[in-house]
């Protein structure tokens, strides 16, 4: 391609290009040499069609590694090897000349409902940003482009095209904004996604706000911004708000829009140059790229893909140590899953693996003893189920120990649709009763791309959240549960007792267009934290075969202005194995709302058995800021943070109380403003103090109801000790 600007194309030629030339190709302009790029779905598979593209792109694609969805990497806590997954994703990618592959997915798990969760990291946002920084690096270091999506509060499917998520600016800053931000400025993705939804009334699509404002002005986003396909609900809005590329195609329809507009003068032909630029700049970038040659390392990706698997399995009970499973003992593996993994996610992302992993295959592999198998029930309830369960009853009984394999079938969770409970299906349920009256020495398996409630929690002695492991999950289970692999995994969800529990219930997925993010800040763990409820498993949770000690932390402020937390983890186990250590801050007596604390770092930490480590984490100054809504930006307040080094949300092993220096907040003032905000003003507090002894003594029930009073309607008081005139020129003193 020759060094093109928009200058040297004709107006429909620069409207031609910010729009698709099919399901996955952008246009190619041959006059100028200006070639066409593919993109193609992710974000942990290439997901590239072999032939013609269909009118929903879902045909058949080419085989690729299918691994861990973000449910399940997410919760290794490893940046660095989502960062690896990320390598090997931009191969694959540059393999079959893909320029572009769409993800990570980064939205907040908002309510356990949402059916695309298996594609997001967590319901936190600092979990979430990190992450997919890491996916980003990793991918974009192949000379292929990610996409960072869905841009955003993109939080639930249901009307997913239409949707308006009212959400509060502190929330839409701090939980729903923060993780992209993070992305944004680590990673630098080459492009962002807007979603379907409105925000606020808005679609994503064409939000100036969201598109320009934010993400460029604040956070200094220098790619492209695509559409989601089918996202474009006002063309010439979009390419003013900053909107560049719509996919897919629309056959040329919404270019002649363009151009039209152009014409009548309805739009400045300016904002169509800047469109086509980025498109010209991203059609360059993927063309720096040297030609990739060679096939594809199916077996060292497959590896990669069971090594991120075996890091994914959170171990979240073990009682009596019955993990890990001893290998001559007679086995009974039940469950269909067993047998058929679910492995992935359905809908845009679907992959076509280069093989698969089951875990039934890899148990027997692993084992010297028996393995009896019984499929216990089937995923579409098909078949006599009474003699499913007595098969497997049977087969228990007969065992020493059992490995019961449950979860959601595909049909349950999908893009497309939300769930309407966490229950798992009525079958499995009853079949969990009778296998553990059988022989209660069970160890429970999970496959869900969603949180599921775990009635018989108490019931078993072990249970693996399995999520959806990717093509060598069976493999990376069996590794886990015969202690090949020591799980490490923490869940970056909670799993709650009941769906009635969740912060957002009654408020999602809303009616009549709206959704209520009524929850506000108390989004997750810090909803549950804020109302004291009980949880099945809380945030950050998960266990080892070994066992970690924690010294005291300790904590003081870098040269930067952030806050390193050291503090000391030790293997207290015979075993090797890897903590998670999670810092996490609070501000008891805040100015505003706050959860009771909130995750601010993390670190994964490989520990020899009685080795010591000293875990250093940094918590960024900006990720204690909270968005002020009287200023309209960040803001970090003053005072005492207590920094708290825990191997879950609710698991603190040591704190440390640390005085930081705020950024100093005068919040305009006008005769609106109230009484006690003129009192928090230097340069008023001094004049309007005594006003006020003078009108209400030392009556300080009074003086303390006054201090909510909008000082305007003072001056109309009887007696007022400020005149009208007074008044204005005390506030232009303030203002000053």
């Amino acid at each position: 391609m020759t060094d093109v600007s928009p200058t040297e194309l004709t107006l429909e030629e620069k409207a031609s290009l910010t729009s698709g030339r099919d399901f996955w190709t952008t246009k190619p302009i041959e006059r100028v040499r200006v070639p066409s790029i593919m993109m193609t779905d992710g974000p942990h598979g290439l997901r590239k069609q072999s032939a013609a593209s269909d009118h929903l792109g879902l045909a058949q694609s080419v085989p690729a590694t299918c691994f861990p969805p973000a449910v399940g990497l997410g919760s290794s806590f490893d940046p660095e090897l989502a960062e690896r997954v990320g390598v090997a994703l931009g191969t694959e990618s540059a393999l079959e000349d893909v320029a572009v592959i769409l993800g990570p997915g980064v939205n907040i798990k908002r309510s356990p409902l949402c059916g695309r969760n298996f594609e997001y990291f967590s319901e936190d946002p600092i979990v979430s940003g990190v992450m997919g920084a890491g996916l980003v690096r990793g991918i974009q270091s192949r000379g292929v482009g990610a996409s960072l999506k869905h841009f955003a509060a993109n939080n639930q499917e249901t009307d997913r095209l239409r949707v308006s998520s009212d959400v509060d600016p502190r929330p839409l800053r701090e939980i729903y904004l923060r993780g992209f931000q993070r992305v944004v400025e680590d990673a630098q993705p080459w492009t962002v996604m807007c979603s379907y939804n409105r925000i606020n009334g808005v679609y994503a699509s064409e939000d100036p706000w969201l598109l320009t404002s934010v993400l460029r002005g604040e956070w200094g986003f220098e790619g492209l911004v695509v559409s989601d396909w089918g996202a474009v609900n006002d063309r010439v809005a979009g390419v003013v708000a900053g909107l560049d590329l719509e996919m897919p195609s629309s056959g040329g329809r919404t270019d002649a829009q363009l151009v039209a507009a152009v014409k009548d003068g309805s739009l400045d032909e300016a904002a169509v140059d800047l469109a086509a630029g980025r498109v010209l700049d991203l059609v360059r970038k993927a063309g720096a790229r040297p030609a990739a040659s060679g096939v594809l390392d199916v077996d060292a990706h497959h590896a990669l893909a069971r090594e991120a698997a075996g890091r994914s399995i959170v171990l979240l009970k073990n009682d009596g140590d019955i993990l890990p499973l001893d290998r001559s003992q007679r086995i009974a593996v039940i469950g269909a899953f067993a047998a058929e993994p679910r492995f992935q996610g359905a809908g845009s992302s679907l992959i076509n693996p280069t093989r698969v992993d089951a875990a039934l295959d890899a148990i027997r592999a692993a084992a010297d003893g028996e393995v009896a198998y019984a499929a216990g029930f089937t995923f579409d309830g098909s078949g006599d189920a009474d003699a499913l369960r007595a098969e497997a009853v049977a087969a228990a009984a007969s065992a020493e120990r059992v490995v019961l394999f449950l979860g959601l079938p595909a049909a349950e969770e999908s893009e497309g649709f939300d769930r309407t409970h966490i229950d798992l299906p009525a079958a499995q349920l009853a079949l969990v009763d009778e296998v553990v009256t059988a022989n209660p020495n069970v160890v429970v398996v999970l496959s869900n791309g969603g949180v599921v409630a775990l009635p018989f929690a108490e019931r078993v002695p072990a249970i693996l959240e399995g999520w959806l492991l990717g093509q060598a999950g069976g493999s990376a289970t069996a590794d886990v549960l015969f202690g090949d692999v020591n799980p490490s995994a923490k869940l970056t969800e909670t799993i709650p007792l009941r769906l009635e529990d969740t912060p957002s219930y009654g408020s999602f997925p809303g009616e009549f267009g709206h959704v209520r993010y009524g929850e506000g800040l108390l989004v997750g763990y810090r909803g549950f934290d804020a109302a004291g409820k009980d949880v099945a498993f809380p945030f950050g949770h998960g266990l080892s075969y070994t066992r970690f000690s924690y010294g005291d932390a300790a904590a003081e402020v870098t040269e930067t202005g952030d806050v390193l937390v050291r503090v000391d983890v030790t293997n207290t186990g015979d075993v090797a194995g890897r903590e998670i250590v999670q810092v996490y801050s609070s501000m008891p007596g805040s100015a505003v709302q706050r959860a009771p604390r909130e995750l601010k770092s993390f670190l994964s930490v490989a520990l020899e058995p009685g080795e010591t480590r000293t875990a250093e984490l940094i918590v960024r100054r900006s990720d204690l800021a909270y968005w002020d809504i009287r200023v309209d930006g960040w803001v970090v307040e003053p005072g005492e943070y207590v920094f708290e080094a825990a191997a879950s949300s609710r698991d603190i092993r040591s704190s440390v109380a640390l005085e930081l220096t705020g950024d100093e907040v005068r919040p305009p003032l006008s005769r609106e403003s109230s009484i006690g905000e003129l009192l928090e003003n230097p340069a008023t507090a001094s004049i309007i103090g005594p006003a006020i002894t003078a009108m209400f003594g030392d009556d300080a029930g009074m003086i303390k109801m006054m201090a909510s009073f909008p000082i305007g309607r003072l001056a109309a008081f009887p007696n007022a000790p400020v005149s009208e005139q007074q008044l204005d020129e005390l506030i232009a003193a303030g203002n000053a």
